[in-house]
């Protein structure tokens, strides 16, 4: 017999890594499938904040103004002197409970094929977690008539002495209809300082932004 009359096998069945931007989540796996790569994204997320709170060395710019912070918060008329480090713990409070929410909303926005986040996918995210759930009267959801219901999405916890991994992206291992794809750089430039944003410097001596003057014994008036 003639090998070279042979044909080669046909080459195995692959899964067809969609490009970047498609719905990672298939319709047949319904809510499993969501959770799962909430867990996964969630996970990924805390991992790097957790390394970046660690090696964090500059107390100066942040993403949020600390004027307007510490305005809302002497908004209260029992609140009279504030020291300079709340300000700053609330401005990193904030940007991490964006991202989050950020996350959990644009995943909604994925699971109905769509490439821009909407009020109701804030609103959504919110309805599906239950510590956001002070929010329900303040973000109202539309009803969308072709969307599910989808059971309240479990909030994430990150695991205390975990190892720190890396930065959010898109999960690199598929599960069935999953989308698998190397982790991004997408998430990390919204982490990290924005070339455009409003810098915002916290220094003592100085009125930059807004921020005032920190007394000796380190209250911000």
């Amino acid at each position: 017999m003639d090998n070279n009359n042979q044909q080669p096998p046909p080459p195995t069945s692959a899964a067809v890594i969609p490009p970047p931007g498609s719905t990672p989540v298939s319709p047949s796996r319904g809510a499993s499938s969501y959770h799962e790569l909430l867990q996964q994204q969630l996970q990924m997320f805390w991992n790097y904040q957790r390394t970046e709170i660690e090696q964090v060395n500059d107390f100066k710019n942040h993403q949020l103004p600390l004027a307007r912070i510490k305005k809302i918060m002497k908004a209260d008329e029992d609140v009279r002197m504030i020291s300079a480090e709340a300000p700053i713990l609330f401005a990193k409070a904030c940007e991490i409970f964006i991202l989050e929410l950020t996350i959990r909303s644009w995943l909604h926005a994925e699971e109905n094929k769509r490439r821009t986040l909407q009020e109701n996918d804030i609103a959504a995210a919110i309805t599906r977690t239950d510590i956001f759930d002070f929010l329900v009267d303040i973000v109202p959801r539309e009803e969308e008539e072709e969307e599910e219901a989808a059971a309240p999405a479990p909030y994430y916890y990150p695991p205390m002495g975990q190892p720190a991994g890396t930065m959010i992206g898109r999960p690199v291992v598929d599960h069935g209809g999953v989308y698998a794809q190397p982790q991004s750089q997408v998430w990390q430039s919204v982490w990290q300082s924005s070339g455009g944003g409003e810098d915002v410097s916290y220094g003592s001596g100085g009125s930059s932004g807004g921020h005032g003057n920190i007394d000796n014994q380190g209250l911000v008036h």
